[in-house]
């Protein structure tokens, strides 16, 4: 199984003035320990389920941009990218020039975003969620076209682009991968069966996971489409350096359910420590499993 850290806590200490020193160092003992992957959040305020709205939140893509010139290996995206908060060919730029710059490394995070307060905050429309995975669905449309040799028009019922243009390409071929986030079973995991390299879902429980799994299965088996070409991830509940044992031991049930990466988030004051812990503690047993 794969690791994978997610940095979703900018309430450090020392912040703003620190922030650059920590989340390098943090990218950095992710990418020199093993870790497959590194993922911010796409907020623009904190999650009032974590802390309070108005505490620190970095964008996600410059974040992004500045891990990559701090690592050679890890994987970069957000988890996930809201479709209300930008056009998608805009988005679709964005990802390629986070994949060029760093040398194929970026994948595209993305769903139907759900955080009113900030919309409203912002002023970024937020429609209703029927029309949000409408807007979804086309954005993955036009991403996909964004990074093939189709530079024509995309004409949908919410977006239309008279060109699709994106040069310089991304270095990764056909494209960079796409994750949908999110564990809907009628059209979340329906999207993920029709377009993505990936699914994400929260840790709810083995049999909850088992039956989200099984739901992906059957859109695949609608859609035509092989299930095993679907990468099946999780973020983990906390405490994974609490009982190494006994997370280890859950770790490798989720394997046998067809999980093949876990998120941990860095929560800790000391997120470059936590992580280093993590790949010396963890992540040579979670690699067996």
């Amino acid at each position: 199984m794969k690791l994978a850290i997610h940095f979703p806590n900018f309430t450090m200490p020392g912040e703003p003035s620190s922030l650059a020193t920590l989340l390098a160092a943090t990218a950095k003992a992710a990418d020199e320990g093993g870790c497959e992957t590194m993922t911010l959040m796409d907020h623009w305020f904190q999650m009032e389920q974590r802390a309070p709205a108005t505490d620190p939140m970095l964008e996600g893509y410059t974040s992004l941009g500045f891990i990559a010139a701090h690592t050679k290996r890890l994987k970069l995206g957000l988890l996930v990218t809201g479709v209300t908060y930008r056009y998608p060919g805009l988005l679709a730029k964005t990802v390629a020039t986070l994949d060029v710059l760093s040398e194929g490394r970026a994948f595209l995070g993305i769903g139907a975003a759900w955080y009113e307060r900030e919309h409203l905050a912002l002023g970024v429309p937020y429609p209703p969620i029927s029309t949000r995975f409408e807007m979804l669905e086309e954005a993955i449309q036009i991403c996909e076209q964004m990074w093939s040799d189709d530079e024509g028009p995309y004409n949908g019922k919410h977006y239309q682009l008279a060109e699709t243009i994106c040069r310089p390409r991304p270095i990764q071929a056909p494209r960079p991968p796409i994750l949908v986030g999110g564990s809907g079973e009628q059209k979340t995991l329906r999207l993920v069966a029709k377009y993505a390299d990936a699914c994400n879902l929260f840790d709810l429980g083995e049999d909850v996971i088992a039956h989200k799994l099984d739901v992906l299965d059957q859109h695949c088996e609608d859609l035509g489409r092989d299930p095993a070409s679907i990468q099946r991830t999780m973020l983990a509940a906390p405490g994974a350096l609490d009982d190494v044992d006994g997370f280890l031991k859950k770790m490798e049930r989720a394997a046998k359910l067809g999980i093949s990466q876990i998120w941990i988030a860095a929560t800790s004051p000391d997120p470059a420590g936590f992580v280093s812990r993590l790949t010396e503690v963890v992540l040579p047993r979670l690699s067996q499993i």
